[in-house]
């Protein structure tokens, strides 16, 4: 049985590699008492802002066998985003994760492929993939599956690669051979990112309130206009945030992406905030048709370009 197991989990990882996952590591789903105690608290305090979808589903949240009923482990991988190029500097920044095409697309797809793969090579297998698709504690699980700790920013942080690197899951009802839990943290007496933060948004190591995060501002937020207490404080950023993590010591050791899919989109790099002004919904719609900037629209867009402009930008 064990042999099986590890024989399984081999596989698996050996796949994850071929499809370009920088890093795969697994755990056996279980509860998770102690996430879902911090999830409480941190909901009881307000800093989930508007993201409402939050609270939903709590318990699916830090259950994977009530998500994917019969689930016995989770697979946890990771996708290297970080690009070579940079903007102009008179481009409104963004965040590095949405200049190339939508995560979701590529990683999705990989997802798919990685179980499609997992069925003909090991036999009829129940899973699910998810990425920011559903209520699953990608970071905790990438812990407890070997993979790195969470750093003071809330990012999970690799000795390796740093933060700039998407999260997905596989929940299976395969038995894998587990991966020991990374119970270590590196992040020492370094508070860089909480002391970079332009709106305090880090409260305290590793809890972050959305209500004051850039990120959140400028994507999640739904109302018509940012704060105007935030408009001298967002530091060119029209869509995202990477303060924290571009301050992050560890993300010296950060490599350029190999996905293609990642690329960047010309504009993103070159438009500047004149430009951005004056677009056209179908030149926008048509340049960002599978980019994660279509999440705001373009009204969403707008609304943060005059909140950077707030900031003499």
């Amino acid at each position: 049985m064990l042999s099986t197991a590890l024989h399984n989990a081999s596989f698996i990882k050996a796949e994850a590699a071929r499809l370009g996952f920088n890093s795969c590591g697994i755990a056996k789903a279980v509860q998770l008492d102690d996430d879902a105690l911090r999830l409480e608290q941190w909901l009881n305090k307000g800093h989930q802002a508007g993201m409402g979808y939050m609270e939903r589903n709590f318990d699916l949240r830090i259950d994977p066998r009530k998500l994917v009923p019969g689930a016995k482990s989770v697979i946890t991988l990771t996708l290297n985003y970080f690009p070579a190029e940079r903007q102009t500097l008179d481009a409104p920044k963004i965040a590095k994760y949405a200049w190339g095409t939508d995560y979701h697309f590529v990683i999705r797809d990989k997802l798919n492929e990685l179980l499609d793969s997992i069925r003909r090579n090991i036999g009829d297998v129940d899973g699910r993939g998810f990425v920011d698709s559903a209520p699953v504690l990608e970071r905790s699980w990438a812990m407890r599956s070997g993979l790195g700790w969470i750093g003071k920013n809330g990012n999970l942080l690799t000795k390796h690669s740093g933060s700039f690197f998407f999260i997905a899951t596989l929940i299976t009802d395969l038995d894998l051979a587990v991966d020991a839990a990374f119970t270590t943290n590196h992040c020492g007496t370094c508070t860089r990112c909480i002391d970079a933060c332009p709106t305090d948004a880090i409260v305290s190591p590793t809890e972050i309130d959305a209500n004051k995060c850039i990120s959140y501002l400028t994507i999640e937020l739904k109302d018509a206009l940012i704060p105007d207490e935030f408009h001298n404080k967002m530091e060119g950023w029209m869509f995202g945030c990477d303060i924290c993590q571009d301050v992050c010591p560890w993300n010296r050791f950060s490599k350029p992406t190999t996905e293609l899919k990642f690329t960047p989109i010309p504009q993103i790099l070159n438009l500047s905030l004149k430009q951005w002004e004056e677009i056209e919904e179908e030149t926008f719609n048509k340049a960002f048709k599978n980019s994660p900037l279509k999440r705001a629209k373009l009204k969403g867009i707008l609304r943060n370009v005059e909140a950077v402009k707030g900031n003499g930008s």
